[in-house]
């Protein structure tokens, strides 16, 4: 704190990295120290992140960068930490990946998002399912549970195949299986977000050759509409907002709005547009899509201002300790309506 230095210093993640990992090796196999030491490493870098921020150093897309970077590092160093710790691994590394979805997937994360994550493996051993599901188990323990020095993340793993009913982990087959011949709608709306965070890379890169496979299937224009719509109204209906301000996330003309204009833009178009399958952020793909002339140029400049400004107000009402991120609708007028205009041109409704 008295050295504006080491607070203004751009992060060096790959030193950060190495740093962290060779702090963990020398006190091993303490687990309990381990994990505070992976806490105090974490606040400590989200500390200098966050004077950066409240400086004006930093734009939101280079602060949820960063965010998602750190992130991706606790979830790598985690792997490890844990594989070594099971008495069953068979192998020195895992054949085992970990991909993101929601914020982290879109390298969109705030200050207190949760973590949206899915856990694949390819491997042959014939325990491989019984040895992952335990990798897996611990490494959730690991990244959730609050210790004297606090807590990593919130972990959400409802969006791997079959969700709560599915099995924690899931082979790379299984996974292309279920994508390809199984899931909804909203599935793959999501899978518009996700992304390979952590472990074995050649997993991550056909991880991503599904995705791809999956967001540029032909579909019905008219019946993704309808779906999309119909998962909005639900989504809605099982929202209550009596507060009097405009929630920035859940309100008509929000963040969800946004959301699911560009991943009905991915699903509907990226099959004569690849383009749109890259993992770029809303604020990317809402310019992309402007450019190839699916939604009017003009409003895709305004919308992408407003969801800027969306997750800005997010941020200062998160540090702030607010339960929801809520503002005064006349504050924000121009905002809505532009997102607003923009469902309207997309979904007519």
């Amino acid at each position: 704190m008295l050295d504006p230095r080491a607070l203004e210093a751009t992060p060096d993640w790959a030193i950060f990295h190495d740093n962290l990992a060779a702090s963990l090796d020398a006190i091993e196999p303490d687990t309990e120290r381990q994990m505070d030491l992976m806490r105090e490493a974490h606040h400590s870098q989200v500390f200098r992140l966050l004077t950066q921020d409240l400086a004006g150093l930093l734009t939101v897309e280079r602060l949820a960068d960063h965010l998602s970077k750190l992130a991706d590092i606790m979830i790598e160093l985690t792997i490890s930490a844990v594989w070594r710790k099971l008495r069953q691994r068979h192998r020195d590394a895992p054949r085992f990946a970990v991909v993101s979805y929601g914020k982290l997937g879109g390298k969109e994360l705030g200050y207190a998002s949760d973590l949206d994550i899915v856990f694949l493996f390819e491997d042959d051993d014939p325990n491989a399912q019984e040895i992952y599901s335990r990798l897996t188990q611990r490494m959730n323990t690991w990244l959730s549970s609050a210790t004297p020095a606090g807590t990593l993340f919130e972990t959400d793993l409802r969006l791997r195949p079959n969700g709560d009913a599915g099995l924690l982990v899931s082979s790379l087959e299984a996974f292309r299986k279920y994508q390809m011949e199984a899931a909804w709608v909203w599935e793959h709306q999501a899978l518009t977000r996700a992304r390979f965070s952590a472990g074995d890379a050649d997993i991550g890169a056909a991880f991503e050759a599904i995705r791809i496979d999956v967001l540029r299937k032909q579909r019905d224009l008219v019946e993704l509409r309808e779906e999309v719509l119909a998962m909005r109204q639900r989504m809605i209906d099982n929202y209550t907002n009596r507060s009097g301000l405009f929630d920035l996330k859940h309100d008509r003309g929000g963040l969800i709005d946004v959301e699911f204009i560009v991943q009905f833009l991915v699903l509907g178009h990226s099959h004569d547009h690849p383009r749109l399958t890259g993992n770029l952020g809303n604020i990317a793909l809402l310019g992309i899509a402007g450019e190839l002339g699916l939604i009017p140029p003009d409003l895709a400049l305004e919308v992408r201002d407003a969801y800027r400004e969306y997750r800005r107000l997010q941020h200062g009402l998160r540090l702030n300790g607010a339960q929801y991120a809520r503002v005064d609708a006349d504050s924000i007028a121009g905002e809505i309506r532009a997102v607003q205009a923009l469902w309207q041109a997309v979904f007519g409704h």
